[in-house]
């Protein structure tokens, strides 16, 4: 059994991590700490919580982590740093679902999130948390930088293909679309309902702070440079990601061929569904940790891939908590795969 704090309690990814956790039966919720929610209850700022958890958030203070044996940190990009720092410097592991440890170059960071990088002497230590392909690394790691949501849909449905070259590594072009929820708790007028309601649109284009992000761990897992293009959407949804990537087959590379290489890398990931030449669809993955991944291929050798997950569970708090379990050990799918503790229905 471990104690477990969140930071960013309140946002949507804390709150996720707070339901999840509470279904896992290793984990005790410790500590909740937040800035503009200090001294609420939990349960009072969303009383969905209500019967479930009852705790006080508190101000983040580094003496409070030695009750702590892992922190989660679900803060926007720029703000984690200092919290992370204190709490590497305590020996308290770490899971930081922001973008501030991801990225290796410091000015690469700063080029696309607009930040300087104050902790430069952690991002060597940071280990990227891409629970289906870095699992030997995360389960050493003492702090994790979570993936990004989109970034988790494209590497998981492009790595397999990349890896055994199947397909040109230039020119791929990749289109996701995400619901509001992945924007953050923070108003803006662009994201309230009236904005985005029965309207699709496209932002941040060839300046997306997840460009060097899918660049570099596309790089780093398969080997492989690639060139692409990413294009993401905003959708009148809550939550759910969906992504299309169109590729080149290589001339030897058979519809077998894709198969075969998607069940070799995923037989034994739990939460990745490869369904063949059938299209996902996003509402079969909103709410769980899953990746659903499909393809189709064009006669002229054009491969489509399609991948959608929730940007909440596997884009967020699931996919960190996927990694706190290798990280101690305990069952892959402890707390995000309730079906799996079942008992065998007994029929009279």
């Amino acid at each position: 059994m471990i104690n477990v704090g969140i930071v960013g309690a309140a946002g949507y990814s804390g709150v996720e991590l707070i339901k999840l956790l509470l279904n896992h039966d290793e984990v005790v919720i410790t500590k909740l700490f937040g800035s503009t929610t200090v001294g609420s209850y939990i349960e009072e700022i969303h009383s969905s919580l209500r019967g479930m958890i009852s705790l006080q958030v508190e101000q983040f203070r580094k003496e409070t982590l030695e009750e702590i044996d892992l922190l989660f940190v679900a803060m926007p990009s720029g703000q984690s740093m200092q919290v992370v720092k204190e709490a590497v410097n305590a020996n308290v592991k770490v899971i930081d679902i922001g973008g501030d440890f991801r990225l290796k170059d410091a000015a690469v960071y700063t080029k696309y999130y607009k930040h300087e990088h104050t902790e430069t002497k952690l991002l060597s230590r940071a280990v990227y948390g891409l629970s289906e392909w870095n699992e030997i690394a995360i389960s050493g790691a003492k702090l994790i930088a979570n993936p990004g949501c989109y970034p988790t849909s494209i590497l998981l449905a492009l790595l397999p293909l990349l890896k055994e070259n199947f397909i040109e590594s230039n020119n791929i072009g990749i289109t996701s679309y995400s619901g509001t929820s992945g924007a953050g708790k923070s108003a803006a007028t662009n994201i309230m309902f009236s904005e985005v309601n029965e309207s699709v649109r496209a932002y941040k284009v060839g300046n997306h702070q997840y460009i060097p992000e899918i660049e570099q761990y596309l790089e780093q897992f398969s080997g492989v440079k690639t060139n692409f293009s990413f294009v993401p959407h905003l959708l009148p949804t809550t939550r759910g990601i969906y992504t299309t990537i169109h590729s080149t087959l290589k001339k030897h590379v058979t519809e077998n061929d894709v198969v075969n290489t998607f069940k070799h890398n995923y037989s034994s990931a739990p939460f990745i569904r490869f369904i063949g030449t059938e299209i996902p669809e996003m509402k079969n993955v909103v709410n769980t940790n899953f990746c659903d991944i499909g393809f189709r291929i064009y006669e002229n050798g054009t491969l489509v891939l399609f991948s959608t997950i929730d940007n909440l569970v596997k884009g967020a708090a699931g996919q960190a908590i996927q990694n706190m379990n290798i990280m101690f050990g305990f069952q892959l799918t402890e707390g995000l795969l309730k079906c799996s503790k079942k008992q065998s229905l007994q029929i009279k």
